[in-house]
């Protein structure tokens, strides 16, 4: 960065320290599995706590006389998402496509990916979740990641309704309000029976019933 800026190196340093302690930046060191050790940076577009770094006890040194920055095992801290991580990630990518200013890397959109598992759970759809993050977008657009976090919070529908499921008593199979048995069944009440919709329908159902006896050669008494 400080060799194609012309800003120099002290200028760089400085501004890196200013977003390092405004929980923009951070560099985590990183144990692989065959003993060396890496660096990897990340840049946010929102603050991030800031992890606590112990201070070195009594006679123990850090690097170049400061604190040692924390070192990550992946086989002891697993870094990969979860399925549900996983498929939030996916669904946003796919809702984000079709608009080239919201441009996102995998840690943003993992950060992203809580949020958009609850559109999810509670029942929203793909369409559903482009209507809401795709249109109006600002002009222009410093921070995309941003401005998809907050309408995932402020658009967030409500809990749905669980629908009722239509039950039958386990007896007579009468429609009943919940699984189980009617009160007739059980002993609790008269059945109830539905009368005044039958003048509509047996003047057509006592033809349909004759037509079919005379068919099979059957007399029918009127």
């Amino acid at each position: 960065m400080a060799d194609s800026s012309p800003q120099g190196r002290g200028a760089v340093r400085r501004a890196l320290k200013e977003l390092k302690d405004a929980g923009y930046y951070r560099v985590d060191t990183v144990r692989m599995s065959n003993g060396t050790v890496r660096s990897e940076a990340h840049v946010f577009d929102t603050p991030q706590s800031a992890p606590v770094v112990p201070r070195p006890a009594a006679g123990e040194r850090g690097i170049g006389g400061a604190v040692a920055p924390p070192v990550k095992d992946p086989g002891q801290e697993p870094t990969l998402p979860d399925e549900r991580t996983r498929a939030a990630v996916a669904t946003l990518f796919r809702v984000i496509r079709p608009e080239p200013r919201l441009r996102l890397g995998e840690v943003e959109a993992q950060a992203l990916a809580p949020l958009v598992a609850r559109w999810l759970e509670r029942g929203s759809s793909e369409a559903e979740l482009a209507l809401a993050l795709l249109p109006g977008l600002p002009q222009p657009m410093h921070s995309p990641a941003a401005i998809l976090r907050d309408r995932l919070q402020r658009k967030l529908p409500p809990v749905r309704a669980p629908q009722a499921v239509p039950a039958e008593c386990a007896k007579c199979h009468d429609p009943v309000p919940w699984p189980g048995i009617c009160r007739a069944c059980a002993g609790l009440g008269a059945r109830t029976v539905a009368v005044g919709t039958g003048a509509v329908v047996t003047p057509s159902g006592v033809a349909r019933a004759r037509a079919a006896l005379r068919g099979h050669g059957l007399v029918v008494a009127t």
